[in-house]
């Protein structure tokens, strides 16, 4: 990747630059989901909750989104990771470390010394990649039940 890249908070216009990122997402359920997402992360202007892009040029070619939670059955405040995208024609090229560097540097500020995030054990892409940003399993364990 030959040009600078800019990390900066999101702001309304991204939407669309987000939704075609998203890997997750079916693809008729994209645009409701995501624009919840900027109602509670970019339109509210509140401290505890990021929504990064990296932009290069005037494209969006990654995002991150976490925010400070706290006090879930006991736990200390901590930063929480819950998604994390970059182009796929230039993974691999520090975008992610670059986004993850500057969410940990900011929720730092907040006040948090830990940083959390789920992944699928399934996930290997994502899985490795936090491994590579030093998570490793913590001390609280995720359960879950099907209701259906």
């Amino acid at each position: 990747m030959k040009e600078q890249i800019s990390i900066r908070n999101a702001i309304a216009s991204d939407l669309d630059a987000v939704i075609s990122l998203d890997q997750w997402a079916p693809h008729g359920e994209k645009p409701a989901y995501w624009s919840n997402v900027f109602d509670h992360y970019v339109r509210r202007d509140k401290t505890d909750r990021l929504f990064l892009v990296a932009e290069s040029g005037n494209r969006v070619v990654g995002f991150i989104i976490g925010e400070v939670r706290a006090w879930e059955f006991g736990s200390p405040p901590c930063g929480w990771v819950f998604a994390l995208a970059v182009s796929p024609e230039i993974r691999q090229s520090g975008i992610g470390q670059q986004l993850f560097e500057e969410i940990s540097n900011r929720l730092k500020q907040a006040g948090v010394t830990t940083v959390r995030t789920m992944v699928d054990r399934d996930d290997k892409l994502t899985l490795s990649f936090f491994r590579g940003m030093g998570l490793c399993t913590g001390k609280y364990l995720e359960l879950e039940k099907q209701i259906d």
